[in-house]
């Protein structure tokens, strides 16, 4: 699959530029609003000054990092603060492709377009094994696919872009393919606050020296603005990455640091339910008018996001723009997730307008 440009970007800018009333549905950027203890933090800390304005550590503020062992029940020392989930693949895939252990990077088909990016910008080779319908991955479809010169397995759940959720058997499985071929298995788990399903299973669940856990407060903390993740890796990784960090962005942002370490020890649990029981009522609203409007859909188990294709209707470039132009309803082309859902668009469920969007595709469609 090849990475040219980012088609996120490209979308939202078309969309911007539209003259007609737009309703956005291509990129993750939450709209229900940020815990009041983040802004908190964040006037709390611009009144420190001095020194704390300067460089943190470049692993992370200290007291983040234990907030985030101490929640992942994980030792500090495995624990690198990065500038959000992104720079945390960015340096799981890198230590697995540094290793001498092979230039394969095995990923799921649809993707998450960013990994198989990732894979050409580091030098290796890409790899997809195509999920089922509902996005569930069998993981013997991803063992048929290792082989010895597999170095990284990456596995997202709950997915970006399908919704599925891998439950405790598939998680074991993978990790136990990443030993079996000394991969490194890189799980981003930046959606692990919004399954649906209760099967999200972390692995973290597993120890193991083939694993790396890549997370980030953009989605559950609604900042992805601010670029704070990390990255969980055992001790013999951990250095090699953290000098990668070092050598890449030198350290993450110290007052978004600081603001979501506030957000993390005053945040009652409360916020995070209500954010769930708002998507799941943004899910079922907008499949129900996609089954007025005739489509196929995928119901996500997890994240925010649905697929859905339209009968002689392929999610191209050329068609997304189209649907800007005459339904008012931004999406993304399915083409930029692989060639597994090309006949798909994908629609981020971060509007109150979810069923008006669902009306407007359904218009359009009834018209052609």
């Amino acid at each position: 699959m090849e990475y040219e440009e980012p088609l996120f970007f490209r979308v939202m800018e078309y969309a911007a530029n539209s003259d007609a009333d737009v309703i956005d549905m291509v990129s993750g950027n939450p709209d229900w609003g940020s815990p009041p203890a983040l802004a908190a933090g964040l006037h709390e800390y611009a009144d420190t000054g001095g020194r704390q304005f300067q460089y943190p550590p470049s692993e992370g503020l200290r007291e983040l990092r234990e907030e985030i062992a101490a929640r992942r029940q994980v030792p500090v020392e495995q624990v690198v603060v990065t500038n959000g989930a992104g720079e945390a693949n960015y340096l799981a895939m890198g230590r697995a492709l540094e290793r001498g252990a092979g230039d394969e990077v095995v990923m799921t088909d649809p993707v998450y377009p960013y990994y198989p990016g990732k894979t050409d910008m580091l030098g290796g080779e890409q790899v997809f094994v195509e999920t089922a319908e509902d996005g569930s991955l069998d993981p013997a479809d991803v063992r048929a696919a290792a082989s010895e010169d597999t170095a990284c397995i990456v596995a997202t759940t709950p997915n970006n872009p399908t919704g599925a959720v891998y439950g405790e058997e598939t998680m074991r499985e993978l990790v136990a393919v990443a030993e079996d071929h000394d991969a490194i298995l890189v799980s981003d788990e930046v959606y692990d606050h919004f399954d649906y399903s209760g099967r999200f299973t972390s692995a973290l669940e597993f120890d193991s020296e083939h694993r790396v856990v890549v997370n980030a407060f953009s989605k559950s903390l609604a900042i992805t603005g601010f670029r704070v993740g990390y990255c969980i890796a055992p001790e013999s990784h951990v250095e090699p990455m953290k000098s990668r960090h070092m050598l890449t962005n030198v350290a993450t942002s110290r007052p978004a640091q600081a603001a979501v370490l506030h957000a993390l020890r005053e945040t009652d649990p409360d916020y995070y339910e209500q954010t769930r029981e708002t998507l799941r009522e943004r899910v079922d609203t907008f499949t129900s008018a996609l089954d007025d409007a005739g489509a196929e859909y995928t119901e996500p188990d997890g994240a925010f996001y649905v697929l859905a294709r339209f009968p002689d209707f392929p999610g191209t470039l050329e068609n997304t723009f189209e649907l800007i132009d005459e339904a008012g309803v931004a999406g993304m082309p399915g083409s930029g997730f692989g060639s597994a859902r090309e006949e798909w668009l994908r629609f981020a469920l971060v509007t109150p307008r979810v069923e008006e969007a669902a009306d407007r595709l359904a218009a359009y469609f009834a018209d052609r």
